[in-house]
């Protein structure tokens, strides 16, 4: 069989590490004894570039340095008889030992000899050569029916692929993410095929030889006891809005609306853009007719049942309004209409729990208080009033127009609430019997921006999602946790989240985009509506727009 050349010495350095700690110590510390001499040949291009690892066949003085067909094996890049002429080589000897000729540069398109002499004078002999070998990795990495919203659960073990519906699914092609070089039969890219029932997939290595078989079956797979599966994290996309959306209009994209097939990004003064909530590609423009203007479609969120909420700024655009959106294709509706009397500003975020078809709470930060928040009640479908309750935290403060509220029901006023502001910056839970804070996380710094908020209950799990803003140029920041809302609510928000996106990433500072002066982003939760998927989006001004997904099936 074949074997790294350097097992032999990990397996003595694993005794010598128990004897060590064992509970007899040694008399006196000997000296090392060579046995092998030479532990390990690594080889490299010219350049610099790879790092090939020698193989040894039991019994056998030949070394062989596989080298793979393509390099980068993710590239076309075949290599060439030219580029093994001249390989970087390094050896990891024993003390005491010593290999002629030196090593340096190899010509591995032949073989070469090298002695290798020991601690005790002994001699040995091997030959070292390169093999230019085709991958023998097949997997399906990825699979998805992009047409259908489905996105494939992957058991790599079992070498099965779940696709979670109850639905008769039509005829679709696939998008699949194979090993590199691999292929696939049939190749479900370019053929529609029927997945109600089971599907086998043979995927073939590029070296045409080793092959894994995958059996794709629609199924409603069992769910894990609470929550979000451990490892089930993963990006669906990650787009720039200017670049890969199309949206260039500088510091006026502020918000997002999350439906069960968009994400709806508000554009200030235009019409909203939306895209495929699986894949991220943008699939048009919402006409919001009359009121399209800078301040009059000034944010937007979504409520649980897919329905678009579109608000303005108050006072600056008269008269607080919320119109509703029932499908990107709709007309917009006036749905609230709160006369502030010019004197309270209001409407650079608002959130909603619950659906306004059914029952749902909406908040609304006040931006003329440092501490209050507007609170609108929908009661079986109906508005309670257009007029809002007016409510006062205890213990918290926010400056500069930034905040976020929301509920953690879509009935019960009295309960907790979540509130992110600047420039508190703590992520805070609100008792909603006395409306004062009873636990918080830590602050974060100071200059950077906390004003988007979220909550979501999933598996019988509860989350909450909060950002973190760079407006200027000050260093990392940009970030989003998404944090079980039950469990220890307290500390850094990176020590207790679970997922947390990389610092300066996404943001406009992180690509060199027009700076986000306005210091906006947004997040918003959606479960599927199987109950099998918990999707997560974010989105930083000038920046990135970012698809997450996370299950709760038990694999």
């Amino acid at each position: 069989m074949r074997t790294k050349i350097n097992t032999y010495i990990v397996s003595l350095t694993m005794i010598a590490f128990s004897l060590f700690n064992g509970c007899q110590s040694p008399d006196e510390l000997l000296p090392s004894v060579s046995r092998n001499g030479i532990n390990s040949i690594v080889a490299a291009f010219e350049n610099g570039a790879g790092e090939f690892v020698g193989l040894s066949t039991e019994g056998s003085n030949e070394i062989v340095i596989p080298i793979p067909y393509f390099f980068p094996e993710s590239s076309n890049n075949e290599v060439t008889q030219a580029m093994l002429s001249k390989m970087r080589v390094r050896a990891n000897l024993d003390d005491n030992v010593i290999v002629e000729p030196s090593l340096f540069f190899m010509d591995l398109t032949k073989s070469n000899t090298i002695t290798v002499t020991d601690q005790r004078k002994e001699k040995k002999q091997y030959t070292v050569r390169a093999e230019v070998r085709k991958s023998n990795a097949c997997l399906i990495e990825e699979f998805s029916l992009p047409e259908l919203g489905l996105t494939g659960v992957i058991n790599q073990q079992e070498r099965t692929i779940s696709i979670v519906s109850l639905d008769n699914l039509p005829p679709t092609r696939a998008n699949v993410r194979l090993s590199h070089h691999a292929t696939i039969s049939p190749n479900p890219v370019t053929t529609e095929i029927d997945y109600n029932n089971e599907v086998t997939f043979v995927v073939t290595a590029h070296d045409g030889v080793t092959t894994n078989t995958y059996r794709v079956n629609k199924s409603i797979p069992n769910k894990i006891d609470m929550g979000i599966r451990e490892g089930s994290f993963k990006i669906m996309f990650e787009k720039r809005l200017a670049n890969d959306l199309g949206i260039t209009t500088i510091n006026m994209t502020g918000g997002i609306a999350v439906t069960k097939d968009y994400v709806v990004l508000n554009t200030r003064g235009e019409g909203s853009v939306y895209i495929n909530a699986r894949t991220g590609v943008k699939v048009g423009t919402i006409d919001l007719g009359a009121i399209t203007g800078g301040l009059t479609n000034f944010y937007n969120t979504a409520d649980r049942d897919g329905n678009i909420l579109i608000n303005n700024l108050a006072p600056n655009a008269g008269t607080f309004k919320i119109w509703k959106l029932t499908s990107v294709t709709g007309t917009p509706e006036l749905f609230i209409d709160w006369d502030t009397s010019g004197s309270t500003a209001i409407g650079r975020k608002v959130s909603i729990n619950g659906s306004i078809d059914g029952n749902a709470i909406i908040t609304a930060g006040l931006h003329s208080a440092t501490n209050q928040f507007a609170r609108w009640t929908v009661v079986n479908g109906v508005l309670t009033s257009h007029t809002p309750e007016i409510v006062t935290i205890s213990g918290y403060s926010w400056s500069n127009n930034n905040v976020d509220i929301v509920c953690t029901s879509d009935t019960d006023v009295t309960a907790d609430y979540f509130v992110i502001g600047y420039s508190d910056n703590r992520l805070a839970r609100v008792r909603g019997t006395t409306n004062t804070v009873v636990a918080a996380l830590n602050q974060n710094d100071p200059n950077y921006i906390g004003n988007a908020v979220d909550y979501v209950e999933f598996n019988k799990g509860k989350y909450v999602t909060y950002n973190h803003v760079n407006s200027f140029t000050w260093g990392a920041a940009d970030q989003v946790w998404v944090i079980n809302a039950d469990g220890n609510f307290s500390g850094s928000a990176s020590s207790v989240a679970l997922w947390t996106s990389p610092a300066n990433r996404y943001g406009a500072n992180a690509i060199m985009a027009p700076v986000n002066g306005n210091g906006t982003g947004d997040v918003a939760f959606r479960v599927s509506d199987d109950g099998y998927f918990l999707y997560f989006y974010f989105m930083f001004t000038n920046g990135y727009v970012v698809g997450v997904q996370f299950d709760c099936i038990d694999m």
